[in-house]
């Protein structure tokens, strides 16, 4: 028995459609944010050491911030545990006659909740130069990630923009589309990477009181584009690069290593 082999032909369209490369394109996290009870807003970071930035890892970056936000959270309640009793003295005093049994009720209240808030504000105090210190070089690490993960992208573009040129020069149609999606993918990494630097630069002017405690003179923070072409890109991590350098040295001055 003879088994014969049927062509059936497909239309143009589906034609086409199988001769074109598949391109899986790399989504673009959405903006990942949580407002404060204190005022403002923190937002997630994109970690450039691992890979293309989602929401989830986002929204996993935000639930590390807020741990240590939380805890610190308590020199805030020991003030409001003071004011409330301080308050109640304070208007039992003002009144024709005193209020006397409003102030003697406030008076205990207030003497055993004045003690842990001086000894939060004199840890606070001892600890700023440190905390400096730390967060400084804390911030340059975080940036000179950000500029390595750049560095390594702006490789993966630079050989792109060869084999895209040969590709074009040659006709080769199949090969452009290859290696145009590379491109496209490229260029929403270095994206994604850039995104995480902003974070960084608002922790940067978070901390300008805290500089000015331990005496370091204001920061002054680098515009950063939102280009991605090759020079954009060169441009944005030697930025990065010279900030971090500077944080560094900055924190050396502060006993930093």
């Amino acid at each position: 028995m003879v088994t014969k082999t049927i062509d059936i032909p497909l239309p143009d369209a589906l034609s086409k459609l199988a001769e074109k490369p598949i391109c899986i394109p790399i989504p673009k996290p959405s903006k990942v944010e949580i407002a404060m009870p204190t005022g403002g807003k923190i937002q997630g970071i994109v970690d450039a050491t691992k890979a293309i930035p989602s929401d989830c890892s986002l929204s996993f970056s935000l639930v590390l911030q807020l741990q240590p936000i939380l805890v610190n959270l308590s020199c805030l309640f020991k003030i409001i545990k003071v004011i409330e009793p301080m308050m109640d003295v304070v208007t039992g005093l003002a009144k024709v006659p005193p209020d006397a049994p409003k102030v003697a009720g406030a008076i205990p209240k207030l003497l055993e909740a004045v003690p842990p808030l001086v000894k939060c504000i004199a840890d606070f105090v001892f600890v700023i130069p440190a905390f400096v210190r730390d967060l400084l070089m804390l911030i340059a690490k975080l940036l000179k990630c950000v500029a390595q993960g750049l560095r390594s992208v702006l490789n993966v573009m630079g050989g792109l923009a060869l084999q895209i040129g040969s590709a074009r020069a040659n006709g080769n149609s199949e090969l452009l589309l290859t290696l145009e999606c590379a491109q496209e993918n490229a260029e929403n990494s270095a994206q994604g990477l850039m995104s995480s630097v902003d974070p960084i630069l608002v922790l940067l002017s978070l901390a300008e009181p805290f500089l000015g405690m331990a005496g370091v003179d204001p920061i002054k923070l680098p515009q950063i584009g939102s280009d991605t072409d090759l020079e954009s890109l060169q441009t944005v991590v030697t930025t990065l690069e010279t900030l971090a350098d500077t944080l560094l040295f900055i924190a050396k001055g502060l006993g930093g290593e």
